[in-house]
Parts: structure tokens; sequence; C-alpha cells
């Protein structure tokens, strides 16, 4: 919404050289009465109103408690059950914490001090 408000007073103050949010919309925002300031503002208000979201889009996930409900319209898949893996997103969350392996720099390679990937020893 406020960047709806930006586009109006964009236009009301450079015209046509304005830099818009939403510029394949232009036509769609209010225009000003005249160049001052309070009318620029009035139809910077009417252009947020206009695009405010309606009730039932607004309507987010409601917490109560342990329990949660989303909206009728809201889809939810629950990947850990899908892929039959309790504690999906915990462990892919700990993988990102572990610290990469140490690397040497021999020539024109690099190689892993604790991984070593070949062994040469029988």
């Amino acid at each position: 919404m406020a960047a709806r408000a930006h586009d109006v007073a964009a236009i009301a103050l450079r015209g046509g050289s304005a830099c818009l949010n939403f510029a394949d919309s232009a036509w769609r925002l209010p225009t000003p009465a005249s160049s001052d300031t309070k009318d620029i503002q009035k139809a910077a208000a009417e252009a947020a109103e206009s695009f405010r979201p309606l009730k039932s889009e607004e309507e987010s996930v409601v917490s109560t408690g342990d329990q949660s409900s989303t909206p009728d319209n809201m889809f939810f898949m629950d990947e850990e059950a899908l892929f039959c893996m309790p504690g999906l997103l915990t462990n892919m969350a700990e993988g990102l914490m572990v610290p990469p392996p140490q690397c040497t720099e021999m020539g024109d390679h690099v190689e892993a001090d604790d991984m070593p990937l070949w062994s040469y020893s029988i």
C-alpha cells in the first residue's frame, strides 16, 4: 500500500520520468486535483486504501495454545511425513552448523587435511 502511495506522489512530483514501483498499473492510480501538497497526500492515501487487501486475504495462521489453524484456502504439506523422515527440518538445520573441512593448497590442487580421498598405504 505504501508503494502505491509512493507512486502517486512520484507521478505528481516528477511526471512521466518518475521511477515507479508498479509502472504497469500507473493508469489505475488516482490523480491529485492539483500540485498542492494536501491534494497529493489525499490522492496517495486514496491509492493506498484502494489497494488494501480484503479481510479474507489478511487472515493468516491463527495460533491458539499448542494447536494452530489455517484458513480453508491454504494448503499445508508436511514434508517430514511425506518423506518418512521425522526431524527432517531439524537435521537440515544442524547440517548447516557443521564446519567445512580444513583444506590446504599444494600447488595446483587443494587437499583436505583430515579427509584423504586416496590412501596409498597398504
